[in-house]
């Protein structure tokens, strides 16, 4: 618990403000909307159906699915806006629906009372009907209010800070701390909010303003927190002198002083380690870094070819498959070849070199279920009635259908299960196998056996990083990057992920101790 203390209580604030500022600004949105088209559907029945029927379509979308296609409607943006349009979307239907419900339950002999005294539409609307709705409508706010606090913290895959930031992470580098805290302080947040909202309802019902003052008073306290936010983005350790000599040139100039480069990574422990040794390499030589965690493979490239980012690192069978959709595999000098042509000629990204390692997928289990099935080879699960176990996306890509129909594997049962707990599920014998990571440390740890790819048919999996159309001109960024290139064995990131999977460091000190490696201190 300490190291989570030390590492990452420092970024609560922003974390924080992120997801008040997306829960806050969704609710103010969805009001704007709900309101006047609560008005007029509650005042034209043709409009009710269809106006309920979006809202109802909308919300039943998952709010995660939500949140992801949001970047691809939005040109690969990235960040607040996709999440703030989504979560907006989600916050509609009950504020509409109570609108609508609050409106149309005015007693029709006070809204004829109304004109009979004199009173405009408009007036009447403004005067009597709304007054007299309002409680029913902010009840309508405080259903929204829980939805969207909630389901804010799904934004992390889309690059939003939130609390969310926590959660994800957590869950990835088996951080349990992490987990709770951010699930405690989202839940807080949304009891503290709801019972804000309900002084507002209880002032709309009994009319009574010190209702209204005690709901200003705790909006207030909710915000005071958001205010300590000196900086949106995570600082770490400065780097030593020594060891930024390591990569700058012999004089005094930083080569990147006064630059701001976003770095963004994928949602597993490799990729937040190889981040935060990125921002440091960055960092070292003058850079002001901004870093985008937890992003989905589709999410970060979008992302990346739309400059929302300049540089992340991605693997070459992830690109050929996913993004290409190449089907067959390539040998490896030739597909790293092709992939960085196709993403060149494709959109604009360049290839600046691969780390040194390969992070491909293996078919691994655990010892006794291989001298029970009597397994050795991929080839020998052919008839095994075993379970599989990986990660969702891979069971969508087409190194899964290439795999399983050259080796005959229609008798595998295939579950999707986020990768932090493929690895203690088929120790304990909870699943047959796993595709498991080859640099993943806890194939050790654990002594997995990896069942050989006699057929070549898995492709190579290298390491390489990425950056941007706008970046790739950017020479001095290239050449802080190119020090970093060959530079990461096999073996080192083992044992990188290894301090975050066993030994329960965080990504920033397993970060530190690759950046060391690579840099050592003279």
């Amino acid at each position: 618990m300490s190291g989570f203390l030390t590492e990452e209580l420092v970024v609560f604030p922003a974390n924080y403000a992120g997801h008040l500022k997306l829960a806050l600004g969704a609710l103010a949105m969805g009001l704007l909307v709900s309101i006047p088209a609560g008005i007029l559907a509650a005042r034209q029945k043709y409009v009710a159906g269809p106006a309920l029927a979006t809202a109802s379509v909308i919300q039943t979308i998952p709010g995660i699915a939500l949140l992801a296609l949001m970047v691809p409607l939005m040109g690969g943006m990235i960040g607040f806006w996709p999440a703030f349009v989504a979560l907006s979307l989600y916050s509609i239907l009950p504020m509409l629906r109570n609108t609508i419900v609050g409106l149309r339950g005015v007693d029709e002999d006070v809204r004829e009372a109304a004109l009979a005294v004199g009173m405009t539409a408009r007036q009447r609307l403004r005067e009597v009907d709304l007054p007299l709705a309002a409680p029913v409508i902010v009840a309508g706010l405080r259903t929204a209010s829980a939805w969207v606090v909630g389901t804010a913290t799904l934004s992390t895959p889309v690059g939003a800070r939130s609390l969310g930031n926590y959660i994800f992470q957590g869950l990835q580098t088996r951080n349990w701390s992490a987990v709770l805290f951010g699930c405690l302080v989202s839940a807080a947040l949304a009891l503290a909010l709801d019972q804000i909202i309900a002084q507002f309802e209880k002032s709309a019902s009994e009319r009574k303003r010190s209702h209204a003052i005690a709901g200003g008073i705790g909006l207030v306290l909710i915000i005071l927190p958001a205010l300590l936010v000196i900086s949106p983005q995570r600082t770490g350790p400065t780097t030593s002198p020594s060891s930024e000599a390591a990569v700058a040139d012999s004089s005094n100039a930083l080569p990147l002083e006064g630059q701001t480069i976003t770095v963004a990574s994928k949602g597993f422990t490799e990729q937040y380690i190889l981040a935060d040794l990125l921002r440091r390499t960055l960092e070292a030589q003058g850079a002001r870094v901004r870093v985008r965690e937890g992003l989905g493979t589709t999410v970060a490239f979008d992302a990346l070819a739309a400059d929302s980012v300049d540089i992340y690192v991605d693997y070459t069978g992830t690109v050929w498959a996913s993004l290409m959709n190449e089907e067959e595999p390539a040998q490896r000098a030739d597909m790293y070849a092709q992939v960085s042509a196709w993403l060149l000629a494709e959109h604009g990204v360049l290839s600046a070199g691969k780390l040194g390692f390969e992070n491909a997928y293996a078919f691994a289990t655990s010892p006794e279920t291989a001298r029970t099935h009597d397994l050795e080879t991929i080839g020998d699960l052919s008839g095994a009635p075993l379970s599989i176990a990986s990660d969702p996306e891979f069971f969508g890509r087409p190194e899964w259908t290439r795999t399983r129909d050259a080796y005959g594997l229609e008798s595998l049962s295939p579950r999707s299960m986020d990768s932090a707990f493929m690895y203690d599920a088929v120790r304990r014998g909870e699943v047959g196998l796993i595709t498991a990571y080859t640099t993943d440390g806890r194939i050790d740890a654990f002594e997995l056996v990896l069942l050989e790819d006699t057929r070549s048919v898995l492709p190579p999996y290298d390491a390489f990083m990425l950056i941007g159309p706008e970046a790739r001109t950017n020479t001095a960024l290239l050449n802080v990057l190119g020090a970093l290139e060959g530079k990461i064995s096999t073996e080192l990131m083992r044992k990188a992920n290894s301090r975050v999977d066993l030994e329960r460091q965080s990504s920033a000190q397993a970060g530190a101790w690759l950046y060391e490696q690579i840099f050592p201190a003279e």
